[in-house]
């Protein structure tokens, strides 16, 4: 399997950092109290698309050829990566198709077909996403784009470790932790590669939804897990049921440790990030920032980094979310 490594998500920025923006690395005394540590957050959703996704889609789409560009592309998504792949698609004028659970929260959806995708729908009790782009892919020729099993989209969202070493070093400051949400791992894989070539003694965490702890499973057994239920969370965006081959064979040579936030921690998060930063997150975006206000670790007097990944909150989660009502 490839040596993913540093240069590959050199060149992911190379490629993509005229397209994006340079998220702030976010921190206030206020959640430095309430966290107990020296918090800083990369505030993805104020990036394009609202979340993090844009990265590594828009790394994936330009490196295709013509030939696959004018077939255009398909993936499926609980909504974030799905906005990635119809931005990227739009910004080069090609087409794209956009497989979405009949639950991903109504803004998504919106956001993808204003970007100007195709949207097919599935019912995730009855029917395999994969299935479903798989039987586009046949019809259509499509090129697929991963939401996370995928070297080029992993780079991409290396991107965003990248840019904390770079914000940490601009202020004098050392890490030493990591906490990162993780669902299929293209995001963890992608940035605790980055992160750790620079600060090779930060302690690197997972943050998974209680219920869904599919690659902190892997991660023990050394092959992919997946959730064989299908429970409900407010975390949808990291609820996915299957982790990627490829991100596990990275993430399985660092020594990581994995935590679990139920849906009232991360609603708690969410207003936290709202009240202390003025940063509207969504609540599976918000499970790293949960993990630290909740001390699921012991991270007293360290210099912490987390990734809010992203801000494509259904309203009344997030009404949910600021009244405290469960």
């Amino acid at each position: 399997m490839k040596n993913f490594d540093l240069d590959d998500i050199r060149r992911a920025a190379d490629r993509i950092n005229p397209h994006i923006v340079r998220t702030p690395l976010l921190s206030t005394p206020m959640l430095d109290e309430a966290a107990g540590c020296k918090l800083f957050v990369k505030a993805e959703p104020l990036q394009l698309t609202g979340s993090f996704k844009i990265r590594g889609a828009l790394n994936k789409v330009l490196s295709l050829d013509a030939g696959r560009l004018e077939r255009g592309v398909v993936t499926y998504s609980a909504g974030n990566h799905g906005q990635g792949v119809a931005a990227a698609a739009r910004l080069v004028g090609c087409p794209a198709v956009i497989v979405l659970p009949q639950t991903a929260p109504a803004i998504k959806i919106d956001s993808c077909r204003w970007w100007g995708a195709e949207i097919v729908l599935y019912d995730p009790q009855t029917q395999q996403r994969e299935a479903v782009a798989d039987k586009i892919i046949e019809q259509r020729g499509m090129t697929f784009v991963s939401p996370f099993d995928d070297f080029d989209v992993m780079a991409g969202q290396g991107t965003v470790g990248l840019e904390i070493c770079e914000q940490l070093e601009e202020r004098g400051v050392s890490l030493d932790a990591l906490l990162v949400n993780c669902s299929g791992g293209g995001l963890s894989s992608g940035v605790i590669t980055a992160v750790t070539a620079k600060y090779p003694q930060a302690k690197c965490y997972i943050v998974e939804p209680q219920g869904f702890e599919k690659m902190a499973h892997s991660l023990v057994s050394g092959s992919p897990e997946r959730n064989t239920s299908v429970p409900k969370t407010v975390m949808d965006a990291i609820s996915g049921p299957v982790v990627g081959t490829k991100p596990l064979s990275v993430l399985l040579r660092h020594r990581l440790a994995g935590i679990s936030v139920n849906d009232e921690e991360a609603l708690r998060a969410v207003s936290a990030a709202f009240r202390l930063l003025k940063l509207v997150v969504e609540p599976g975006a918000a499970a790293s920032l949960a993990a630290v206000i909740e001390k699921k670790v012991d991270l007293a007097g360290k210099n912490v980094a987390i990734v809010c990944s992203g801000g494509n909150v259904d309203p009344a989660i997030f009404a949910r979310a600021l009244t405290g009502r469960q």
